[in-house]
C-alpha cells in the first residue's frame, strides 16, 4: 500500500507563494516502483482537474492556467513530491490533491490540502 500525506496549504494573498509537499510512505512486498506523480485540484463546484505531473525521469507537464507560475518537482530518494506555486491568483483557490501511479499497485490519492487565495 501507499499512503500520501500532503502539507503546505493555507491562506495567501493574491501574488503570493506557497509550496505544497506530498510524502509517500510505501509498505509493499516485492518489486515496487513509483512512476508518475502529480498534483490535481478541485475548485468549489467544479470537477477535479490536472495541475501538473512529473514522470520518474523528470519530464513535466502543466495545465495551461498554471504554466510559468507553478513548478512541480520530486525527490526520488525520499518519495516526496513538491509543487511550488508563485504569483497565486484567486482562481487558484481549490483543494489540491497528490496522486502517484505505481507498479504494480496502481494509483493512489492523498487526502487533499486547501489552498485559498484571497485578500
Amino acid at each position: 500500500q501507499v499512503q500520501l500525506v500532503e502539507s503546505g496549504g493555507g491562506l495567501v494573498q493574491p501574488g503570493g507563494s506557497l509550496r505544497l509537499s506530498c510524502a509517500a510512505s510505501v509498505s509493499a512486498l516485492g518489486i515496487f516502483r513509483i512512476n508518475t506523480m502529480g498534483w490535481y485540484r478541485r475548485a468549489p463546484g467544479k470537477q477535479r482537474d490536472l495541475v501538473a505531473i512529473i514522470t520518474s525521469a523528470g519530464t513535466t507537464n502543466y495545465a495551461e492556467s498554471v504554466r510559468g507560475r507553478f513548478t512541480i518537482s520530486r525527490d526520488n530518494t525520499k518519495n516526496i513530491l513538491y509543487l511550488q506555486m508563485n504569483s497565486l491568483k484567486p482562481e487558484d483557490t481549490a483543494v489540491y490533491y497528490c496522486n502517484v501511479v505505481t507498479s504494480p499497485l496502481g494509483s493512489f490519492w492523498g487526502q487533499g490540502t486547501q489552498v485559498t487565495v484571497s485578500s
